[in-house]
């Protein structure tokens, strides 16, 4: 299990590579996240306890992503 955790890190990625993927990039990466930290969830919840670390970075991407969203959200929208 670890190794397959190992190959997928591209959820790891700085925001300044972030802000380069298009709006539906960063729709279907946003919905990617979720699904992972649903399944570390349920792994974490079962004993696996080294599934931890990768749950604290996958939520820290989000987080990230999200950001990058907003970002652009606030750039589109009209200043009062």
């Amino acid at each position: 299990m670890a190794a397959k955790l190992e190959k997928d890190k591209k959820w790891k990625w700085p925001a300044e590579n972030m802000r380069e993927w298009t709006d539906e990039e960063l729709t279907t990466n946003a919905r990617d996240f979720g699904d992972r930290i649903l399944r570390l969830r349920f792994q974490y919840t079962t004993g696996q306890t080294d599934v931890l670390l990768s749950l604290q970075q996958l939520r820290k991407g989000l987080a990230r992503l999200k950001t990058v969203q907003r970002e652009r959200e606030t750039e589109k929208a009209p200043s009062k």
